[in-house]
């Protein structure tokens, strides 16, 4: 690459960086003109057709139609929950169960929102979990960053393995057939035992890495939004974040090793919640003071009636239900609910197809939920009108954001057909690093999956779109293709703190629409720590493999 097309593959990445976090523009501002500017450099400079950029723009625009379903069910749901009292209930029974903000964040970021990742994925903790934090009082901004931050490690095993059965998987092929270097290494080894010893490699690595997150998360609370803006009072939470930390990686260790990458999440945050809950109840590990957030930031709800907790809490056990039965192959729903197609295959005549199952999306699992919440919470007619037009006001900004962020990424995904004789923009510069950085590919590879998680918006597409070519630079230099596939599936957990379509859409559940570029502030730390710990266990891995 020269230095004008080195600029066009960078165009996406530093578009967002400028314009969300330097300028702070609104996504709805800073989205459209990184889109434009994708656009014309990469018909100009890197001489891609203009059918196959207006097919990608269209695929996006397909693609940001189920994430806004997804979006909109989530905060009709939020809405829902808050206008029937439900949320006042639920806010009243975490107080029981612990005053300490710090308790309550890892309880519901970490341990629930592993759960949730763990049975739908793609962006749906943070959608849930934010709100129900704002509802308990915890401030906008301190929700959605922190309910970012805590969905990394669960996602490796989001969406029942998606990101390794999936993204992996179909990452080694080329075309339907598994790729010739990967079918050499394999040996008589089957993809599918293949696959579980990178699932075993990375939630091991995850051991001494996704631990940790909870103690980030309660210090990030107390240094940022806290009275005294310290780290010492989220630090002294230490002994109780660590045993929240291990009461989920440990499980989903086990699971991982025993049953492979469907479950660890699912049942690692079931069994963490089993485990913390009543720890927390006795007050165990926990300091002799509790810790609260400035009287200011904490939102009461004006609700004029209150529910039984077990009535609040219905919606979303059923929410987890729901994802639950249908994620399960076993089970005929999943085959029925994914039956049902709508997308678009060879666009405009090129090879970009698209599609998406709109019954299998969590979106319309929430609204399914919300029906039977209207009638269970016996809302009136005006309630419920109320709900849906607030619902709909709330979304027009994010279909702004995400309708061209997404066309934004997949222009920049589908630029492998060009007249400038090059490889897709993504493959380019993780070539271009992989020439610059040689044995010390194991400190970078986490980054090349954070880079395709923050750009494509997901963690299955960024194993899909790189593990080829992980494996292919660990072969040339001679290193374990196993171990630096991990690292590829860890870094893109890491990418999923800062992904920009998940931060829009968990700053639309609860109406931050326009701070985005703040959110990525807050959580690029975090994002960093992670991968580079990753990144570093994997490189002493690979010194003495």
């Amino acid at each position: 690459m020269n230095g004008y097309e080195l600029l066009t593959a960078l165009t996406p990445v530093l578009a967002v960086f400028i314009l969300l976090v330097l300028l702070r523009l609104p996504a709805t501002k800073a989205m459209p003109v990184s889109l434009l500017l994708t656009a014309i450099l990469a018909y100009v400079v890197w001489q891609i057709p203009i059918k196959q950029i207006v097919a990608a723009s269209l695929e996006g625009l397909i693609i940001s139609v189920s994430i806004l379903w997804i979006v909109f069910g989530a905060i009709l749901l939020l809405n829902t929950l808050r206008n029937s009292g439900a949320l006042d209930a639920i806010r009243t029974g975490f107080m029981g169960i612990s005053t300490d903000r710090r308790v309550q964040l890892i309880i519901i970021a970490w341990l629930f929102g592993a759960f949730i990742e763990g049975a739908a994925g793609f962006g749906t903790p943070a959608a849930i979990g934010a709100p129900l934090l704002v509802a308990l009082g915890f401030p906008p901004l301190a929700a959605v960053a922190l309910a970012l931050i805590a969905d990394s490690s669960p996602v490796s095993f989001g969406a029942v393995g998606t990101p390794i059965i999936v993204g992996v998987d179909q990452g080694l092929r080329q075309g339907p057939a598994v790729a010739d270097q990967v079918t050499a290494s394999l040996g008589n080894q089957s993809m599918g035992d293949y696959l579980q010893a990178v699932t075993q490699s990375a939630v091991f690595i995850d051991l001494f890495v996704g631990t940790f997150i909870p103690l980030i998360l309660v210090m990030m609370l107390t240094r940022f939004f806290g009275k005294n803006h310290s780290w010492k009072e989220g630090l002294a939470l230490w002994k109780f974040a660590l045993f929240a930390g291990l009461s989920f990686t440990i499980p989903a260790f086990i699971v991982a090793s025993l049953l492979g990458p469907e479950f660890p999440s699912i049942i690692g945050g079931l069994v963490g919640l089993a485990i913390v809950i009543p720890a927390a109840k006795r007050g165990f590990l926990l300091p002799k003071e509790s810790w609260d957030l400035e009287k200011s930031t904490v939102n009461t709800p004006n609700i004029s009636r209150t529910l039984p907790l077990w009535l609040a809490w219905i919606p979303y056990l059923l929410v987890a239900v729901f994802l639950v039965l249908t994620r399960l192959d076993v089970l005929p729903i999943k085959g029925w609910l994914r039956s049902v197609k709508v997308g678009w295959q060879q666009i405009l005549g090129t090879e970009i197809s698209t599609s998406f199952e709109p019954l299998y999306l969590p979106g319309s699992i929430f609204v399914v939920v919300i029906l039977i919440t209207i009638f269970i919470h016996k809302m009136s007619l005006k309630a419920v009108k109320v709900t849906v037009v607030d619902s709909l006001k709330t979304m027009v900004g994010t279909v702004i954001a995400l309708g061209t962020a997404v066309p934004m990424v997949r222009i920049f995904i589908n630029s492998e057909l060009n007249g400038a004789d090059l490889m897709s923009m993504p493959m380019e510069l993780a070539t271009m690093v992989a020439n610059s950085v040689g044995d010390a590919w194991p400190l970078v590879a986490p980054f090349i999956g954070a880079l395709g998680s923050f750009i494509s918006g997901s963690a299955t597409f960024s194993n899909m779109m790189f593990s080829l070519f992980q494996f292919s630079v660990a072969d040339q230099l001679q290193m374990n293709e196993q171990l630096v596939l991990s690292l590829q599936v860890l870094g893109a957990n890491a990418g999923n703190m800062i992904c920009v379509l998940n931060v829009v859409a968990a700053a639309s559940v609860v109406g931050m629409v326009g701070k985005e570029g703040t959110i990525i502030r807050m959580t690029i730390g975090p994002m960093l720590f992670y991968a580079l710990a990753s990144g570093v266990l994997g490189f002493v891995g690979i010194v003495f493999l």
